[in-house]
């Protein structure tokens, strides 16, 4: 794995409404890593990825990407950065074909290169018949793979995966999977976010888990198994967050459906 730098971290904090979100995170990110980026809801990991892409600006401390401070590196730096949100909207008024020439061109290609890459890749995700459909008349699952090549069409060097895989089928999930396996090893860096612990445990070679706005743990899933004596990430994943409640809270859940308060 290269130890080319492409992000850098230091002392980031941001509070919102009183409310400190990320408390002076230090990362250090290198080419040709899957990061699985993993917290529980409002850890901050969506925040974080919003400051990196710009979309935050309130914040303290220094985040450097490809080697400059995004604060004073306008927006160029963005041309070589996909985004797969978690809830990512898609104009449903548009065709596929229109869809992603509007985005395409937003990272500078030519309408031809866009056309053509977008052609190969809808044959390849199962979607060649929709280049000219309405994304309306689109299934979740589709619209899902119009997202992912919305975010790779520009061919990235720096993408993060918000729950790449929801709506997808079995097919298509491990085609991404292997996708992203190949990415990295031709120097893409890839931030992967997901609540589904296992695809996060075999995929990435770097995992970071966020709770309360800081990095309790950063490591591979063997050093983290080590250092917790957890054998899953998601056993690693409840020791770090504090979270042990699952099975008494599953058990109360079945009772109150059977109508039995005596497991409350």
């Amino acid at each position: 794995m290269s130890q080319e730098k492409v992000l850098q971290i230091t002392d980031l904090s941001i509070s919102f409404t009183g409310k400190v979100v990320l408390d002076k995170i230090n990362l250090e990110v290198y080419r040709g890593q899957i990061i699985g980026y993993i917290g529980p809801n409002g850890a901050g990991k969506s925040t974080t990825v919003k400051i990196i892409l710009g979309l935050l600006d309130r914040y303290r401390g220094k985040v450097e990407v490809f080697g400059e401070d995004i604060r004073n590196k306008g927006n160029a730096y963005k041309k070589r950065i996909g985004y797969v949100p978690e809830n990512g909207e898609i104009y449903d008024d548009l065709t596929a074909f229109e869809y992603i020439s509007f985005t395409g061109q937003m990272y500078g290609m030519e309408p031809e290169d866009i056309k053509n890459k977008l052609i190969r890749l809808l044959e390849k995700f199962d979607m060649a018949e929709s280049l000219h459909k309405r994304v309306s008349t689109f299934s979740k699952g589709m619209k899902q793979k119009l997202l992912i090549i919305s975010s790779l069409i520009h061919d990235p060097d720096l993408i993060f995966f918000d729950e790449p895989l929801s709506g997808l089928d079995a097919n298509s999930v491990m085609i991404i999977k292997e996708m992203m396996t190949i990415l990295a090893a031709e120097g893409k860096t890839i931030f992967y976010s997901s609540h589904i612990m296992d695809v996060v445990e075999k995929i990435s070679n770097r995992i970071i888990l966020l709770a309360d706005g800081n990095v309790v743990a950063d490591g591979t899933f063997d050093q983290l198994k080590e250092k917790n004596k957890e054998g899953t990430l998601e056993q690693i994943f409840n020791q770090l967050t504090g979270f042990d409640q699952h099975e008494q809270i599953a058990a109360d859940i079945v009772a109150a459906l059977h109508g039995d308060e005596s497991n409350e």
